[in-house]
């Protein structure tokens, strides 16, 4: 299976680009980015423009995508910044792909995704989850993690608190309620991709821990 993956550099997409490159299912991953990517025989990752993504080239032509694209408000900034990182590129990706013929795509969404949510973050995340649906994928699978473990490059003071308190506390915790592994998400990103399931389907913080 020839794979495209949209946030390669990030926690997650990291972690799948990893799992994917290691797995014999997948013959080839496209991982559009930034900024170089160590190589890899199998990867192919060119620099791209983000808000300009190309339109004319042969590697949008994938069976699957995976997007682990996102971003913080302290981040981006702005709300608007925000939605583009964790909306409108995610779209974008997902419409090239689409066109060029691939039957899946796996979103790194959030537990809390809604469009009536009164939280921002929540309310963007179940647009672009909405919005992927428009789509008609053949199969689309919206993974749902709660808080995410794991070692980011960049700080973040309040979510390594949050993490600690729920390392300790985790046992006691209702399953939704538990730490995420990074690691435990990208397997079951990698796996709605390389295992498609008809129609749309999620995948709950329990089922992550």
């Amino acid at each position: 299976m020839k794979l495209l993956l949209a946030g390669a550099s990030g926690l997650v997409g990291g972690h799948v680009l990893r799992l994917a490159l290691a797995d014999a299912r997948v013959t080839s991953v496209v991982a559009p980015v930034r900024r170089a990517l160590p190589a890899h025989p199998r990867l192919l990752a060119p620099i791209v423009d983000f808000d300009n993504l190309p339109q004319g080239e042969a590697w949008w032509q994938a069976d699957a995508m995976i997007c682990t694209l996102g971003t913080t408000m302290k981040q981006a900034g702005t709300r608007e910044a925000f939605k583009r990182v964790d909306y409108h590129y995610p779209l974008a990706f997902a419409r090239r792909v689409k066109e060029q013929g691939a039957a899946t795509c796996v979103l790194n969404s959030a537990a809390g995704a809604d469009t009536d949510s009164r939280f921002f973050y929540n309310r963007v995340k179940g647009e672009l989850e909405r919005d992927l649906a428009r789509l008609a994928f053949a199969s689309l699978t919206l993974v749902r993690p709660g808080l995410i473990g794991g070692q980011r490059q960049e700080v973040r003071p309040l979510e390594s608190l949050m993490m600690r308190v729920l390392r300790v506390a985790g046992p006691l915790l209702p399953k939704r309620m538990r730490l995420n592994p990074a690691e435990n998400i990208a397997r079951a990103l990698l796996e709605a991709a390389l295992s498609p399931q008809p129609g749309v389907h999620s995948v709950p913080p329990a089922a992550l821990i």
